[in-house]
Parts: C-alpha cells; sequence; structure tokens
C-alpha cells in the first residue's frame, strides 16, 4: 500500500503527527522524534525526508545516510537513557513513508525480551518532562 505524500503524516507535518510525537531535530536526510507515549522510556522515531516506501527505494548513498542519521539518534538515546537494548521496529503497513521507531528496553521494564508494543497508550508526561528529554536528546546530538 503506497500512501498518497499530500496525505502522509510526515510529508505534510498534520495535526495526526503532532498529537504523536515531538519534533526532536533535522538530521542529514531525515528528521528524529520523541513518542509522546512513554511506556518505552526515550521512545524515538526517525523519518526519511523523502516519500518513499522502504529501504530498498534508497540508492547505497541515500541508505548510509539515513542508517547514520537512525545510529546518530540511538547513540543519543543510549547517551542520555542507558537503556539495556533499543530495538529497532520499520512497520509500512499502513503509512508508507520510510520510518525507524526506536524503542529502549529495560530489564525490569514493559516487554523485556519481547516485541515492543506500537502504541500502549498507558504513560504520558506533562509537557516539561518532554521539553526536558527533547532538550537532552538534542545535546547528545
Amino acid at each position: 500500500m503506497y500512501s498518497d505524500p499530500k496525505e502522509c503524516l510526515y510529508c505534510t507535518n498534520n495535526d495526526t503527527l503532532k498529537s504523536l510525537m515531538i519534533e526532536i531535530a533535522p538530521l542529514k536526510v531525515s528528521r528524529a522524534f520523541l513518542f509522546k507515549e512513554q511506556t518505552y522510556h526515550g521512545r524515538c522515531l526517525v523519518a526519511y525526508n523523502g516519500h518513499v516506501n522502504d529501504l530498498n527505494e534508497l540508492s547505497d548513498s541515500e541508505l548510509a545516510d539515513f542508517m547514520a542519521d537512525v545510529a546518530r539518534v540511538t547513540r543519543a538515546m543510549q547517551a542520555v537513557f542507558n537503556p539495556e537494548k533499543i530495538n529497532y521496529g520499520a512497520y509500512s503497513d499502513k503509512l508508507s513513508h520510510l520510518h525507524f521507531h526506536l524503542a529502549p528496553k529495560y530489564v525490569d521494564g514493559p516487554d523485556y525480551g519481547g516485541t515492543f508494543q506500537m502504541n500502549p497508550g498507558k504513560v504520558y508526561l506533562s509537557d516539561e518532562e518532554y521539553a526536558r528529554m527533547v532538550d537532552a536528546i538534542r545535546a547528545a546530538l
């Protein structure tokens, strides 16, 4: 399923995007976001700038740049939140825009040893808490 870029939340920066996440920073070929739902403390997302569906649509240099952006964000997440592991999810079944979900996992935390839930809807923070997290990630980038 290929979505129309004019209807894509990443391409249009629409209200759905703003209700789900907060933009952290532009990167070389993508943008970093903090998920508002924070069951997985420090959960982020990296969305490619262009409206492509899959990694295999990128040239080798675009792929290298995108994966470098993903690694840059996970390094910042590791420095700020110190999770045991970061799970990567690249699901584009319903929204065909290349993006990676980055879910930190902690030994005694939710779903450790299993697959993270897309949007458990359990943990939301104050605006001040989000701002502190975004500032810390930005500083680590």
